[in-house]
């Protein structure tokens, strides 16, 4: 078979990691996958531009001005919220036309507008793997208390845009899209398919849920390199928190520092990795702390293998991968249960601590006993194969794909 995933990168963010690791899995099992991207971070033969760069930006700032106008000349909330309403013509694209089915991922920003989307529906077999929430809302990728989701016309005054008709409209869209076009939805845990059932655009709709892959085979248990390699201190147990961007507010960095403030634990460091904007992020953390800023792949397995405790206080996350990784690398997991947390911690105490949000006194209760009483790591990486193999997952996808 013939598909072609289509995602706003291959590199930057979560969606476009597991969406390039989808490909390959999706060819590992003999299916001719191709990957088309707007922005392309590596050198994957099998990965390809949508268009040139100049011609990328285009739909970009156009997409940009329309909601600048809308929120009244503000950028406070410029790029918190998406429209659809520019984009690229990948219909016409020749990987697109030459493909049986199509698997849209993460498409905002201006690389698809909802017409192209109808466009390629109307001719391709079309998933649409949802990553966040905006496809099951107007205009955010995380409501987060927001309920304007679930009524009927949905998000009519969105707090993002006050005042304006640009939510409304785009609902409209949404609907007239999704009723009219032939595809099919999947969701990347069973949070995001709860919420799913609940959003006036999504409520009617059968959303399987299909986790993301992860390389399970890449990590290890036992580390291969020193800490000194590492430029980490030895004889001291790691507890590790990583993201993309360390201070993105989803992220929860300021629950992360109660916690660490309140361990008993003495003989433990914590240690982060992701870029962090705000240079006074952790000015407030008493705990013993090592940054070491962005890091590559290798370092992260490394690091996993190294650790005791993988932490996530995040706000809200659809299906928080660095938990997964230290997991495949036998590290016990902390979380609060925010998201697609319970898809990953299913049994407390056995295969890691779900705290409810945003409970830092529990949390760290939890960190404490994880490092007096881990989880057994032979434990955690069996089920993490389990739930998050690659070809497991390419799997469902090809099973999907090939329903009538």
């Amino acid at each position: 078979m013939k598909i072609v995933l289509i995602n706003h990168s291959d590199c930057r963010g979560g969606a476009s990691v597991v969406t390039r690791r989808l490909m390959h899995a999706l060819r590992n099992l003999g299916h001719d996958a191709t990957m088309l991207v707007v922005h392309k971070g590596t050198d994957d033969p099998h990965v390809f531009l949508a268009a040139p760069r100049w011609r990328s930006r285009l739909p970009f700032y156009a997409e940009h001005l329309r909601i600048f106008c809308a929120c009244r000349f503000s950028r406070e909330n410029l790029f918190k919220i998406s429209i659809a309403t520019d984009g690229l013509p990948l219909s016409t694209h020749p990987l697109v036309r030459g493909a049986d089915a199509v698997i849209l991922n993460w498409v905002n920003q201006g690389m698809l507008s909802l017409a192209e989307i109808a466009r390629i529906a109307a001719d391709k077999k079309l998933l649409w793997t949802m990553h966040d929430m905006w496809n099951l809302t107007s205009l955010c990728h995380h409501a987060g208390a927001c309920r304007l989701f679930t009524e009927d016309p949905g998000c009519s005054a969105c707090p993002l845009a006050p005042g304006s008709a640009i939510s409304a409209r785009t609902w409209r869209r949404k609907k007239r899209l999704y009723t009219g076009a032939p595809m099919r939805f999947v969701a990347v845990s069973s949070w995001l398919a709860r919420k799913c059932a609940r959003s006036s655009l999504l409520g009617a709709v059968d959303v399987p849920v299909i986790h993301n892959a992860f390389p399970v085979e890449d990590f290890y248990i036992s580390p291969r390199k020193t800490r000194q390699e590492l430029h980490l201190p030895a004889g001291r147990k790691i507890i590790l928190m990583g993201a993309a961007r360390l201070d993105d507010s989803v992220k929860g960095l300021p629950y992360a520092v109660d916690v660490l403030n309140s361990l008993r634990s003495t003989d433990a460091i914590a240690v982060f990795y992701g870029a962090v904007r705000d240079g006074s992020a952790l000015t407030s953390l008493r705990f013993p702390h090592v940054m070491l800023g962005t890091v590559d792949g290798e370092t992260v397995r490394e690091l996993c293998a190294h650790a005791s405790v993988v932490i996530s206080t995040s706000l809200y996350e659809t299906l928080p991968g660095t938990l997964i990784e230290g997991m495949a690398a036998g590290c016990t997991p902390v979380a609060f249960d925010s998201g697609g947390q319970s898809d990953i911690i299913r049994e407390n105490g056995r295969d890691g601590w779900l705290i409810r949000p945003y409970d830092t006194a529990a949390f760290a209760r939890a960190v404490d006993k994880a490092l007096e009483e881990p989880c057994d790591s032979a434990y955690l990486r069996k089920v993490t194969a389990e739930r998050f193999s690659a070809e497991a997952v390419a799997r469902r996808y090809v099973e999907l794909l090939s329903r009538k």
